[in-house]
């Protein structure tokens, strides 16, 4: 359960898992309480909490990846033999978490953070990014797979249509999860972390 697995535990058993299928160990309610859960607890800048999401489960989930395919094939055609059954994949998961910015949300600080202006799409990224990754840790940890993919800006007129979204909120990614088919993906060999990391004083 994602509320009882130690929390780097969680980040090193998640993985990318593209082979999914409509079939979940937890409940859609449970799905839809750990991206709650994200949103309300995620760092935000200010606390202005820009970042946005929305579940689809069936077919909500189906239609948006057959119109990612449309669009593919329409805007991309010589990609679509690469991209194409990696897009059918995707309609054979359980369903798909939407994540937007919305920057309009920074309108509601105080002027005197306006010195700070120039740093908040830096900032939107970040707390998006953080978002993502706590809800995809959290689904890991309950048994659910997942990949995180980045179809934008292809099929945002698509989600503002069909969801009357705010024309401010910017799509940042898409996560697709289900249940695992086959075996769980193993560990990728890091390499050169030797260089990722410098520490300095005592």
């Amino acid at each position: 359960m994602a509320s009882t697995t130690p929390f780097l535990t969680a980040i090193a058993s998640r993985r990318s898992v593209y082979t999914l299928s409509k079939e979940s160990p937890i409940p859609n309610a449970r799905i839809s309480e750990l991206v709650t859960e994200a949103l309300k607890h995620a760092p935000s800048p200010f606390n202005v909490r820009s970042t946005r999401a929305i579940v689809l489960f069936g077919d909500e989930h189906d239609k948006l990846w057959e119109e990612a395919y449309r669009v593919t094939e329409e805007t991309a055609p010589a990609a679509i033999s690469i991209l194409g059954p990696k897009i059918k994949g995707f309609v054979a998961a359980k369903g798909t978490v939407l994540f937007f910015d919305d920057p309009s949300a920074y309108e509601l600080l105080s002027p005197r953070f306006q010195a700070h202006a120039k740093l908040y799409p830096d900032w939107e990224e970040h707390s998006s990014g953080m978002n993502q990754l706590i809800v995809w840790t959290a689904l890991a940890a309950e048994g659910v797979g997942a990949s995180l993919q980045h179809y934008q800006p292809g099929i945002t007129p698509y989600l503002q249509e069909k969801y009357g979204l705010d024309k401010t909120w910017k799509l940042k990614a898409q996560l697709v999860f289900g249940g695992i088919v086959g075996e769980m993906p193993g560990a990728k060999e890091k390499t050169h972390l030797e260089k990722s990391l410098q520490v300095y004083g005592e």
